[in-house]
């Protein structure tokens, strides 16, 4: 825990690597997928219950790159519209109540 947040207190350097760390972690995360992509679209695949083939390996269609690739914007334009839109919908509905410590909550 030292070395790697800074200690236990919650303090300027532990939050600094964790927001680092966390905004770091999905472009490893799809760096890693493309990587997968790259190489499994070159190579295609073969053999993979480990069985004796000596056959040539399949070229990945170009369709699936494709599909892959639409599949993804469709997801972008997606989020995108509910991110830039529609902001508030997904939120917690309780961050809107305003403030007024004279007064319960109704959720409670």
């Amino acid at each position: 825990v030292e070395w790697l947040w800074g200690g236990f207190a919650v303090d300027s350097p532990t939050l600094t690597r964790f927001f680092s760390l966390h905004f770091i972690l999905p472009f490893g995360v799809m760096g890693a997928g493309g990587v997968h992509l790259a190489l499994l679209h070159q190579t295609g695949s073969s053999n993979p219950l480990g069985v004796n083939s000596n056959f040539s390996k399949v070229k990945f269609h170009p369709y699936y790159s494709v599909k892959d690739v639409f599949g993804g914007g469709v997801f972008l334009a997606g989020v995108s519209t509910v991110c830039f839109f529609f902001p508030w919908d997904l939120g917690d509905p309780e961050n809107l109540i305003p403030a007024n410590p004279l007064l319960t909550p109704t959720h409670i």
